[in-house]
């Protein structure tokens, strides 16, 4: 299945993409995509739906991220050889993990808010990974048993705020609107093997990001278990997986984000993403 949700802000709906490509609204069915409706169960119950009975939904109704009430976003850096190699930085042994704060989380086509006096905006095009089930302790060759589904990702990065202030990541990885997510949880069922997807970025029109999961220094299984093994990774926790080369960072010379940028990104399973960048409002 590929399940979304629509309307403002703060007020989004379920809904199912049916076999046509024409968007349902599950509202009847359950009440919104929660960590409460991504268990095995739930997801097997919407699975046996007759789309055809279900209304439709206006196609120019705003897409939110495909999953409410998200507990945790996790995030892997440097996870594709290529990108460490464009950031001058050695592979990581082991996985390197930092957070971002889930205020960041947007829809796919919502605007990216440049900071007030960034200058160092950039883009990073990522497969997300959405837990189904709580995993603690989990082998790797269960892993994947706990994962709901995928979705695409722009893993939006202020390089001034991560890099050159002291402390975590986290400062530069946390603004928001800087977590668009979606159109689409794609679930399990169709997609398998998540070391078999493209994904590319697009600034301007103008080619940035190629890349595939099957690149990956670690996949998403040993993701899943490793992280498990520091946490009780939750239902609806979102887990993005890296970033394949072509950072802004990474141009020679860098370039960065301006007011009136666009950035289109896709994957052929995981759906497109358009945002334009507009100045943050003032509070």
């Amino acid at each position: 299945m590929r399940l979304f949700r629509y309307g403002p802000p703060g007020d989004e709906r379920p809904g199912l993409l049916d076999a046509a490509g024409v968007r349902r609204d599950l509202s009847g069915v359950v009440g919104d995509l929660t960590p409460h409706t991504l268990g095995p169960d739930a997801l097997a119950r919407l699975g046996r739906l007759d789309p055809r009975r279900l209304p439709e939904v206006d196609p120019a109704a705003r897409l939110g991220p495909p999953v409410g009430q998200v507990g945790n976003i996790l995030a892997i850096g440097l996870n594709y050889a290529d990108h460490a190699a464009e950031a001058g930085l050695p592979l990581p042994r082991q996985p390197i993990v930092f957070s971002k704060h889930t205020a960041a989380l947007a829809g796919p086509d919502d605007d990216v808010w440049l900071p007030p006096g960034s200058v160092k905006l950039d883009w990073e095009v990522e497969l997300a990974v959405v837990m189904g089930r709580a995993a603690w302790q989990v082998p790797q060759e269960q892993a994947l048993d706990h994962v709901a589904g995928y979705c695409l990702a722009n893993d939006v990065s202020e390089r001034a705020h991560q890099l050159e202030m002291d402390g975590q990541w986290i400062k530069g990885k946390s603004y928001p609107t800087h977590c668009p997510l979606g159109p689409w949880l794609v679930t399990r069922d169709e997609l398998p093997d998540p070391q078999a997807v493209e994904l590319w970025l697009d600034v301007n029109g103008q080619p940035r990001q190629r890349g595939h999961t099957r690149t990956m220094v670690f996949g998403v299984a040993f993701l899943v278990s490793y992280l498990s093994r520091f946490m009780r990774l939750l239902p609806g926790d979102v887990i993005l997986t890296g970033t394949p080369p072509g950072v802004g960072m990474g141009q020679r010379p860098p370039q960065y984000l301006s007011v009136g940028d666009e950035i289109t990104l896709g994957s052929p399973v995981l759906g497109q993403q358009r945002q334009r960048v507009v100045p943050a409002p003032l509070p």
